[in-house]
């Protein structure tokens, strides 16, 4: 191996150690009783039920049951 292999191998892993001693410590900051995530629309506000919350449960018993492979079969 040439002079200049070495050096590039030897400052390349230099430049691989020095970058794994540079992570932050990851805190989470948790104030109690507040949910601090991203707020979700319900799964019923959708375009096929916009709001009807009984039609979104009828939809979703129906594809429960399409799926029970007991049903199916009698």
């Amino acid at each position: 191996m040439s002079k200049f292999g070495g050096a590039l191998a030897l400052s390349l892993a230099l430049a691989l150690c020095v970058a794994a001693c540079g992570e932050r410590p990851q805190v989470v900051n948790y104030k109690q009783g507040s949910y601090q995530g991203k707020p979700d629309t319900p799964p019923y506000k959708a375009a096929p039920f916009n709001g009807d919350k009984t039609q979104w449960e009828h939809a979703l018993e129906t594809r429960a049951q399409n799926q029970n492979e007991y049903k199916r079969i009698r």
